[in-house]
């Protein structure tokens, strides 16, 4: 109870000054004035009780006075707003404003009433979270330079920091830079450290996790997305240029940054293993460390709240692939790294994604998967798959002598010595590919008795010419008998006399 309550109430009660100065341990002068005060304002004791400290003081003539800082109308609104302006600093938005006659204050009272605007509309909400719910993954501003010894060459390692939110329990390593493939394994070891896979995943605005950082609807890079979608996490980019959504980390960076670096800043380290090994040390030590707040070690935490908390990490390991944009050439095929892959012909000319990881090529087309390859290294060449080409590609790429043969053979002894002639002909056995085809045709077209019997008549007279037994085929000479001694003619050696060979 106040003192000055208990003074009036002892007076109602006919206690002397003396005697009440001696039970409030004050001064007799200090009870004196403020029974006069009562008196004066005809205030007693019931009354008082009505009112709050700060009303009965005030009745009373006594505490402070609630004097209006007159200040002059300033819109700290937009000033905020122009300071997210790069180059922009309170020094000269004050000076426009005295330019524009907006404002007459000097320098400091113009910051200082900007601070206290600040104060009262940039409030902080405390965050609560529940057991395995979140983890937040950020990098530090400082990072460890590495010197290779056979080349000297110095690396600057960046230092990956992870902390589930409930516990603070910390997990740093450090990569050779922060780009896709690192950010990625960096994620796949943190969770791999913790033994589990907490709901959701609270990242900066870096561009390995977030293409778009947009405030309300923030594009997820898409290997990033497949790695969430592989381990059932979410992931819940923190708001641009606001570190205040994943605080967590941000003191846990601090910590790493105190805690962790700055002991081994006298230390020199060749290779990135042994940077690890140092900082895996002394991460156990600070998760070890008991917290004043809490009272027991972020370990201790870690096993009570989140460790049960936490789903178990997927059987299979998560393979990492990046995503890139190709168009479908005129030859149903796209180029990865210098190699070309094919997709089924009817895609030519659409725009697809392909997926490539260490050992696969996989292609999509409006979501759904449309071809997947082995991947292969070798440049300028083409990976192509049968179903893949239109189908007069298909049987153009199925021709062979063996194949030939083997249809001459069905259709006949006659048909397959000439075709064998036609080969023997000619340097290269695919020259005779087309010669052999028109075969084809004409079998199709006058069927395959006639074409034999045809063949014959070539084969007996020493012909080997597709034209002649197309000739032969319209004139219907092939339906003519052979004469008995057709074998026996002699061929006419004569230097007007073209001979055969001239109509192959």
């Amino acid at each position: 109870m106040a003192k000055f309550r208990e003074i009036l109430r002892l007076h109602d009660l006919g206690y002397s000054q003396c005697q009440i100065a001696q039970s409030c341990a004050v001064a007799r002068s200090t009870v004196q004035d403020y029974i006069r005060r009562a008196t004066a304002k005809n205030l007693s004791y019931a009354q008082l009780t009505q009112m709050s400290d700060s009303e009965a003081q005030a009745a009373l003539g006594k505490g402070r006075q609630n004097r209006e800082q007159r200040q002059e109308p300033i819109d700290f609104a937009t000033v905020d707003a122009q300071l997210q302006h790069k180059g922009v600093t309170l020094a000269l938005l004050w000076q426009e404003g005295l330019d524009k006659g907006q404002w007459n204050c000097s320098y400091a009272t113009f910051c200082r009433w900007y601070n206290q605007w600040r104060v009262r509309h940039q409030l902080s909400m405390r965050q609560v979270y529940k057991g395995g719910e979140k983890l937040f993954v950020d990098y530090c501003g400082l990072t460890v330079p590495v010197q290779d010894k056979e080349t000297g060459q110095v690396t600057a390692a960046q230092i990956f920091v992870a902390c589930l939110g409930a516990s603070n329990y910390t997990y740093a390593e450090a990569t050779p830079s922060q780009e896709l493939p690192h950010w990625i394994g960096s994620h796949q070891r943190a969770l791999a450290f913790f033994g589990g896979v907490p709901e959701c995943i609270v990242p900066d605005n870096l561009k390995s996790g977030v293409t778009d950082p947009c405030r309300y609807e923030p594009g997820i890079n898409p290997s990033y997305q497949e790695f969430a979608e592989h381990y059932g996490v979410a992931i819940l980019p923190a708001r641009p240029y606001k570190p205040r959504d994943k605080a967590k980390v941000e003191k846990a960076v601090q910590e790493v940054e105190r805690q962790v670096l700055a002991p081994l800043r006298h230390e020199q380290f060749s290779r990135l293993s042994d940077l690890n090994a140092a900082i895996a040390q002394r991460v156990k030590a600070l998760n070890e460390r008991t917290m004043h707040g809490y009272g027991v070690s972020r370990r201790v935490l870690f096993e009570q709240v989140d460790q049960p908390a936490l789903s178990p990490l997927p059987v299979q390991p998560f393979t990492f692939a990046h995503w890139k944009q190709a168009k479908v050439n005129l030859d149903y095929h796209i180029e990865v790294d210098k190699h070309y892959y094919s997709v089924p012909y009817w895609f030519v000319q659409h725009e697809v994604r392909v997926k490539v990881s260490e050992q696969m090529v996989e292609i999509f087309h409006d979501g759904k998967r449309i071809a997947a390859h082995e991947r292969c290294r070798l440049p300028h060449r083409h990976t192509t798959l049968p179903d893949h080409m239109p189908p007069e590609h298909w049987a153009y790429k199925r021709q062979s002598k063996e194949r030939f043969v083997a249809w001459a053979q069905q259709v006949g002894e006659q048909t397959t010595r000439q075709v064998e002639a036609m080969f023997e002909r000619k340097d290269h056995e695919e020259q005779a590919f087309r010669t052999v085809r028109g075969l084809q045709s004409l079998a199709a077209q006058y069927g395959t008795a006639r074409l034999e019997a045809a063949c014959h008549r070539a084969n007996v007279f020493g012909i080997v010419s597709l034209r002649r037994i197309r000739s032969m085929l319209q004139t219907q000479m092939d339906k003519e008998p052979l004469p008995d001694d057709a074998s026996d003619v002699a061929v006419v050696e004569h230097a007007n006399v073209r001979g055969a060979q001239y109509y192959c």
